[in-house]
């Protein structure tokens, strides 16, 4: 077996989308036989996947995370346990005496390098992940909060919900950890009270970009003929850089792939519930 952490100095760094190096584990009967410090060359969030299943990681160890790179490393076969912090021999050990569980604790950082909605575990913030300044201002800003959410289509289908999951979402509210109409609802709101929210794409994952859909001739991309409409793959940018995409479309001698997030363009809703709140990370700026 496999075991990466994201890591830092010793420890396990904070986001896995900007982690700039993994420490990779060799276990063998629940004993960790060897390791070393690898470099994620640069690439971020859902593109990391890529590579650690091209290096046959079996199992990820980090903090924060966000829902494309979960679904992206799903798809990968790997074993996320999110959320974590400290020491990462420390927590590699835990793993294999079985006492780390996946805290779900996930970023969305607006950055949409990450595929996916920013909730399914992707509305959050993480515990371990705070900016350096506190974007909106409001009675919650720069407070650790939890949060139970529900996130709906405008059709009713459910996208979404920390309640399905058991565990609530925690996040520094105002921070931009969250879609923007996410954050902002939270930050009036007290304990125990109940919102319901319609966001429109502004104030949530934005407009399709036209020029994120493109073609190619599928002789030019080697193993572009077993893909199906529907399906995910990476492709690779002029910097070397591992991206995701979504197949829409394929002729016999074409195929074309829409790189947009798949919550862009659409409306958004949520019914939240503030469980807590913790004391003020930084004043709010004005």
């Amino acid at each position: 077996m496999r075991i990466a952490v994201t890591y830092e100095d010793g420890n396990i760094f904070e986001h896995f989308g900007r982690t700039e190096q993994f420490k990779v584990y060799e276990v063998l009967d629940d004993k960790i036989t060897s390791s070393e410090v690898m470099s994620s060359n640069g690439i971020g969030h859902e593109a990391l996947a890529y590579l650690l299943a091209e290096k046959d990681i079996d199992v990820l160890i980090c903090g924060g995370m966000g829902a494309g790179a979960q679904a992206a490393l799903s798809d990968a076969g790997l074993i996320v346990c999110a959320g974590q912090s400290g020491d990462a021999d420390v927590a590699v050990n835990a793993y294999l005496r079985g006492e780390l569980t996946d805290k779900g604790v996930t970023c969305d950082h607006h950055d949409h390098e990450e595929e996916g909605h920013g909730c399914g575990g992707s509305c959050a913030g993480c515990s371990g992940c705070h900016p350096a300044e506190i974007l909106y201002d409001g009675p919650n800003a720069g407070k650790t909060v939890r949060v139970h959410y529900r996130g709906t289509f405008n059709d009713g289908e459910q996208f979404d919900s920390s309640y399905d999951r058991g565990e609530p979402l925690e996040f520094v509210c105002g921070a931009g950890m969250m879609i923007e109409g996410f954050d902002k609802a939270v930050l009036d709101m007290q304990v125990g009270d109940k919102k319901s929210i319609h966001l429109m794409p502004s104030e949530a994952y934005g407009e399709a970009d036209p020029e994120a859909i493109f073609t190619v001739r599928i002789e030019e991309l080697p193993g572009a003929e077993t893909l199906s409409v529907g399906s995910k793959a990476y492709l690779t940018n002029s910097y070397g850089q591992p991206f995701m995409v979504k197949v829409t479309a394929k002729t016999e001698t074409d195929i074309t792939f829409d790189a947009n997030s798949e919550m862009a363009g659409k409306e958004l809703n949520f019914d939240i519930e503030l469980v807590s709140t913790q004391s003020e990370k930084s004043p709010a700026s004005t």
